[in-house]
């Protein structure tokens, strides 16, 4: 059971911290500085699964109020990179595969939609850079690079996606991105195999875009492209579970 927001923010209050909160501007801008420093260090590995944030250090080290801090801790929370342990306070989140596949999920059906949603919007220019980017990916199937090729990955989708007009579906394709930073530093670290595939996958995608191809056409293959690496990657750590999503 959810625990009562009170009771969170009771665990992140710190003693040290000033009797009044600063809300304007300038701990706005700071609390953007905190997350952004904080979700780096997650991404990275330097501040592993598991791993405690304390406020004050946290705040020590960036040179501000732990207001600032506890508003990005909250963002963090949010979007399920950060959790909270009753009579502990906030930690990086545990890797759960279960959260993991929930996540690729929830991309494919999103990032499907936010692809078809920006192809009308896309230039021939904008085809032209995510092509160069998947040729990049290919390059680097020789001696592969798992870290690599997943930042050209997320590179080339966002490229195709970022044109969306409807802001909400960014935010949540965005959002599901960075939890899958999290959860997995790279998918292709485990299925390397894939990789020839995906970019012959995006090849398609491009295809489809330029030819104007309907939409629904256009967002099956993205979802199913995404759905895809899911597979590979369940099939080969649980090769008894079910796997994939309906075609619908």
């Amino acid at each position: 059971m959810a625990r009562p927001l009170r009771e969170r923010e009771a665990e992140l209050m710190d003693a040290t911290s000033p009797a009044t909160a600063h809300t304007g501007a300038e701990s706005r801008s700071k609390s953007q500085q905190a997350y952004h420093w904080i979700k780096q260090r997650i991404a990275s590995q330097e501040f592993t699964p598991g791993y405690r944030l304390v406020l004050g250090t946290i705040a020590g080290e960036l040179g501000m109020s732990v207001v600032p801090v506890r508003e990005a801790i909250r963002q963090l929370e949010a979007e399920g990179l950060v959790m909270f342990e009753r009579n502990v306070g906030a930690r990086v989140s545990m890797v759960d595969d279960t959260a993991y596949r929930f996540s690729m999920q929830s991309l494919s059906i999103l990032e499907g939609a936010a692809t078809a949603l920006s192809a009308r919007a896309l230039t021939s220019d904008d085809v032209r850079r995510a092509r160069q980017v998947n040729e990049l990916m290919v390059e680097t199937l020789e001696h592969f690079d798992p870290r690599a090729f997943t930042a050209l990955n997320q590179e080339f989708h966002a490229i195709l996606f970022e044109k969306c007009a409807n802001p909400r579906m960014l935010e949540l394709v965005q959002a599901e991105w960075a939890r899958l930073g999290h959860l997995r530093d790279s998918t292709f670290s485990f299925v390397p195999g894939r990789a020839a595939e995906s970019v012959r996958e995006h090849e398609n995608i491009l295809v489809l875009i330029e030819r104007g191809a309907p939409l629904a056409e256009i967002e099956k293959a993205s979802r199913r492209h995404r759905s895809a690496t899911l597979d590979a990657y369940m099939t080969h750590e649980h090769p008894d579970e079910v796997l994939g999503l309906p075609a619908f």
